[in-house]
């Protein structure tokens, strides 16, 4: 016997009613309780209500149940007033049997807050563009840090703060405790460092243009921007066919290796010149030019000895095996 037979045998021993205590109305049916019927509009709901609340408002009504009334009037107002709890309801009505069901529609919409999704997505964006900036910032400190560990670095800053008279030249005469004056000494050497390292790349000084707010906010001018840049470049080099400038090779040769703005900034400045030495924005010669450099890149990792430690290894025992030996 299935458990929907068993429902329906309970019900008829016990008596099954679409009505539910507990749940929206109670026992009593929300439409009944405003005088109105199933196919009632929104205006005739809320005009039956007015009336009801009226007549039965415990200021106006001195009826023992007056208060209990008015509640039952108030309760079934909220019911049906709004078109997603007058569907659960009215889903209720139609379908008794799927109890379950029916009590989780009207809880989920009892527990389940009710949030606008406007303030959703906002609140998300905010955060998210406080997170980028953060890390942003947590990867540029770090790269700062990094640069100053490196001794010929630490070394010019401090030539260049000397030279700009920023370091106290008497440190004997100065009152202050080391710690102090070595603080202040790492915090100028500091500027020196973020004002003259050439930072590219994801570890660049974070700018809040780039956050995801200000991002989707001039969306619209970056679609604009790209729609007449892709309108000139056609009618420049496709109808008119110029020459193409150096920005425009750049571009080509950026797109052919298939990498973002960035990661073409961080590229060495030595190896951008020889992607335009060998003409690198033609497709033909990329192809060549990239084969090569795929080749060099063998040829240096053949003559590593670490590489051929590797290789060794990977040839006698494996990535994949598992040996006692030594």
């Amino acid at each position: 016997m299935g458990l929907r037979s068993v429902f329906i045998f309970l019900c008829f021993i016990q008596g099954c009613d679409s009505l539910i205590e507990g749940l929206y109305c109670g026992k009593q049916n929300c439409y009944d309780v405003l005088n109105i019927s199933r196919d009632a509009t929104k205006g005739e709901i809320s005009k039956s209500y007015r009336r009801l609340a009226r007549v039965y408002h415990p200021d106006k009504y001195k009826g023992k149940d007056g208060e209990k009334k008015f509640i039952s009037i108030s309760n079934a107002y909220e019911i049906l007033k709004e078109e997603d709890s007058r569907q659960d309801y009215d889903y209720m009505l139609d379908n008794p049997d799927e109890l379950y069901r029916n009590y989780y529609r009207y809880y989920r919409r009892k527990v389940v807050p009710k949030v606008d999704p406007k303030i959703v997505v906002t609140v998300t964006i905010t955060v998210v563009s406080l997170i980028q900036y953060y890390v942003w910032w947590a990867r540029y400190n770090e790269a700062i840090s990094q640069i100053m560990m490196v001794p010929k670095y630490r070394l010019k800053a401090m030539e260049m703060a000397s030279s700009q008279g920023l370091l106290s030249k008497q440190k004997k005469k100065d009152k202050r405790t080391k710690e102090e004056i070595k603080e202040e000494e790492n915090e100028i050497l500091r500027k020196i460092v973020e004002e003259n390292a050439d930072i590219r790349g994801v570890y660049c000084k974070p700018s809040v243009v780039d956050v995801l707010w200000v991002q989707l906010f001039i969306f619209p001018y970056y679609i604009y921007q790209y729609i007449v840049w892709y309108i000139r470049w056609i009618w420049r080099f496709n109808i008119k066919k110029e020459e193409y400038g150096d920005e425009e090779k750049k571009y080509l040769i950026r797109r052919h290796l298939k990498v973002s703005q960035g990661q073409f900034d961080a590229i060495p400045d030595e190896q951008k010149e020889v992607y335009f030495e060998r003409e690198a924005w033609i497709l033909d010669n990329f192809k060549v030019l990239k084969e090569e450099l795929v080749e060099e890149e063998k040829r240096k990792l053949a003559n590593n000895s670490k590489y051929k430690m590797y290789r060794r290894y990977m040839k006698n025992k494996g990535g994949g095996r598992m040996t006692f030996e030594d």
